[in-house]
């Protein structure tokens, strides 16, 4: 197997994440999470969802009444023709 070949073949040479090794900074970090001060990132499920709730009715809110009669007109010519 050529070493071009190898790179492709085993997924290239993908930059790795830096860990941390400085216990102190570890240690800081887990008493910041436990104690509640920091927060563990979002939850991108949860999110989605809030947009997903807001949006569809958001936009309806926006539409004009020909553009939503375009759509509907849009969809039923795919729905049936197909």
């Amino acid at each position: 197997m050529t070493s071009a070949w190898a790179i492709v073949y085993y997924g290239g040479m993908g930059k790795r994440e830096k860990k941390e090794h400085d216990f102190a900074v570890t240690a800081f970090r887990v008493v910041q999470e436990a104690t509640g001060q920091l927060k563990g990132g979002f939850d991108a499920k949860e999110m989605g969802r809030r947009g997903g709730l807001k949006g569809g009715k958001a936009r309806a809110e926006k539409l004009t009444p020909e553009r939503r009669k375009e759509i509907a007109r849009k969809a039923a010519v795919a729905r049936w023709s197909a």
